[in-house]
């Protein structure tokens, strides 16, 4: 099979897969208080069509698999749909299998997931303290997402990676709390520039933390030292007070990586994705159950990452953020 190369010469080997559009917070950023209606049961894809689908990717060139959601360890089978996809043989070998979570499950899950085979886990956390957790998520679960980020590094997870979203007049005076926690426990975590992905398309530059902000904040208690090329990564890193800790930025609206890119997406509804804020899905769960070979849902990909934009376009004046929030495109 050809692989997923764009027009612009872009090798796409890191697959996103979304396993539900659930989630058990209500990040402000994300999504409205009362959610947003969720995908019909029956257009989720089952955990067959997850393996055959990343298979077919595999035979493509990708060689990394995360799950995102919604929140991915609600779904019943994560442990299965990570073990199973642990044993995909990639281009250089089994797919290396990641996840994104809020850490809820991680204390039931941490160990199950690391014996089925997942190499890495991004934990997301915004704040420390637990009045700005609950106002931020509407969840009074910090506590709990503490012992998850705890039982993730008790099970071996190294290092565990923290996501923290920056939000001016929200946790942007928390910064270096932050940074400083992550250390303590051994965490590499990584700030990231808020996106315009919310379900309400409420999202301003003008209220945006940009990077800089970030590093300067962090600036006045740390010495950041910058870390060497970051490749395709999404994260720019700094060695932290010389290391051997180290902090990330994903400035995609301020600093774009759009020319190193090399994901794609499908959601939980089997729809392909060239890019995070593509504003077009090209459809694999018909033709999947259709009863399309192989060759067919591959052409799919093909196509799609042929008509990939150069760039997201953000700062376009006729930039459109894309129908679906975060949560049902998967991160």
């Amino acid at each position: 099979m050809t692989g997923l190369v764009d027009r612009y010469g872009r090798v796409h080997r890191d697959l996103r897969i979304s396993l539900t559009d659930r989630c058990s917070l209500r990040c402000t950023y994300c999504m409205p208080e009362d959610g947003v209606p969720w995908l019909a049961k029956d257009n989720i894809l089952t955990t067959d069509e997850l393996e055959r689908l990343a298979r077919v990717a595999a035979g493509l060139g990708v060689t990394e698999v995360r799950l995102t959601g919604g929140e991915p360890l609600l779904r019943r089978d994560v442990v299965d749909v990570v073990r199973r996809m642990a044993a995909i043989e990639g281009e250089d070998g089994p797919l290396e299998v990641s996840l994104t979570t809020n850490g809820l499950r991680l204390p039931e899950l941490a160990v199950p997931l690391r014996e089925a085979g997942l190499a890495r886990m991004n934990i997301s956390i915004d704040t420390l303290r637990p009045e700005r957790f609950l106002r931020l998520t509407r969840r009074d679960r910090l506590d709990d997402v503490l012992a998850g980020i705890r039982a993730a590094i008790d099970a071996g997870f190294a290092p565990v990676k923290l996501n923290a979203v920056a939000m001016r007049g929200e946790n942007d005076d928390e910064l270096a709390d932050l940074l400083a926690y992550a250390v303590s426990i051994g965490a590499e975590l990584r700030f990231i520039e808020q996106m315009p992905l919310d379900a309400g398309h409420v999202w301003s530059r003008v209220q945006m933390v940009e990077a800089d902000e970030i590093l300067a904040a962090l600036g006045e208690r740390f010495e950041l030292t910058p870390v060497g090329e970051r490749g395709a990564a999404p994260a720019e890193r700094w060695l932290v007070d010389g290391g051997p800790a180290t902090v990330g930025v994903i400035a995609s609206v301020t600093r774009p990586f759009c020319g190193a890119c090399d994901r794609v997406r499908i959601t939980a509804d089997g729809q392909f994705r060239n890019c995070l804020f593509a504003r077009t899905e090209d459809d694999l769960l018909s033709p999947l159950r259709s009863g399309a070979g192989d060759e067919v849902l591959a052409a799919i990909m093909r196509r799609s990452i042929g008509g990939k934009l150069a760039g997201h376009g953000i700062d376009d004046p006729g930039f459109l953020q894309p129908d679906r929030p975060m949560s049902a495109i998967g991160g």
